[in-house]
């Protein structure tokens, strides 16, 4: 699905500064609200479809804007990393029930109304109805021969992929090098302030460096960055084709999906990380939905 550029982008520009005030209002009242639905290491089992997981192929029943996680094989650990479901089921249905209500977004449902959120294998032909993917903990990820044609082509296509919460310079040399046999010869840059990524909605300056909540209380609330020196600068960081079009976004040395998923564990952590955690999820979202 793609946004009228018009609809996404000019106009939430020119609405942004009288949003922001209602925004804030809801980030900072309706959101401490939530149940406790998802906190905790359940994993998958605590989503609503138990029978198995939640898939473009098996319940999301219409084709508006569904947040696709790509499901991939980890080779190795990281610190407080689990693979492609980091941060999942929660981060996901939070966001879309977030994007819902502070965008104009068309959203898709469950069969039962629950948000329509999905995993996709790279393997699956569902993977070409999904514009749109997530990734987490990408230094653990390798991608088969297989799996890297077909996410080439899904490229090709012109879906997008935003990977996160990846730490420290190991983690992301082992992810530049696997993304760089899905797209040889392909640079790597730095999204810099004031790129349309930044601004699509949220005047956003620059990423923040969002930690777990484990780790942020383990540091008493003083530390955000998971791997001391290593990590303590986080990076927003893109490859485009050459329109100009996102092809993966990458949020390196911080884990954007984590103020989401606890969005409503503990007030401190809400306020210092969660409205700037879905400020530039949202940017990211609409400005992929208008390329």
């Amino acid at each position: 699905m793609r946004l009228p550029k018009e609809r996404s982008l000019r106009r939430h520009a020119a609405l942004r500064l009288t949003l922001l005030p209602l925004v804030l209002v809801a980030l900072l009242t309706g959101f401490q609200e939530r149940p406790r639905r998802f906190w905790g290491g359940g994993g998958w089992r605590s989503a609503p479809h138990r029978e198995g997981l939640p898939s473009a192929a098996n319940g999301v029943t219409d084709r508006r804007f569904t947040f696709c996680r790509l499901l991939y094989q980890s080779v190795r650990r990281e610190p407080m990393g689990h693979g492609w479901n980091t941060d999942y089921p929660g981060s996901d249905w939070n966001f879309m029930e977030r994007l819902a209500e502070l965008t104009t977004v068309p959203t898709a449902v469950w069969a039962d109304g629950q948000p329509g959120f999905a995993v996709v294998r790279p393997g699956q032909d569902e993977l070409f109805e999904c514009p749109f993917l997530f990734a987490s903990d990408v230094g653990t990820a390798r991608f088969g021969e297989d799996e890297v044609e077909r996410l080439r082509t899904y490229f090709r296509k012109g879906g997008t992929l935003w990977v996160d919460d990846f730490w420290g310079p190991w983690a992301w040399e082992s992810w530049a090098a696997e993304i760089g046999r899905v797209l040889p010869g392909l640079a790597i840059v730095d999204v810099e302030e004031g790129h349309m990524i930044l601004e699509a909605l949220y005047e956003v300056s620059a990423v923040p460096q969002v930690p777990s909540i484990q780790f942020w209380r383990r540091s008493g609330g003083r530390e955000t960055s998971e791997q001391g020196q290593a990590s303590s600068e986080p990076h927003l960081r893109a490859i485009f084709d050459e329109r100009g079009r996102p092809l993966v976004i990458m949020t390196h040395n911080t884990d954007v999906a984590d103020g989401w998923e606890r969005e409503g564990e503990d007030d401190a952590f809400f306020f210092a990380f969660s409205p700037d955690a879905y400020a530039l999820g949202i940017n990211i979202v609409l400005f992929t939905l208008s390329r």
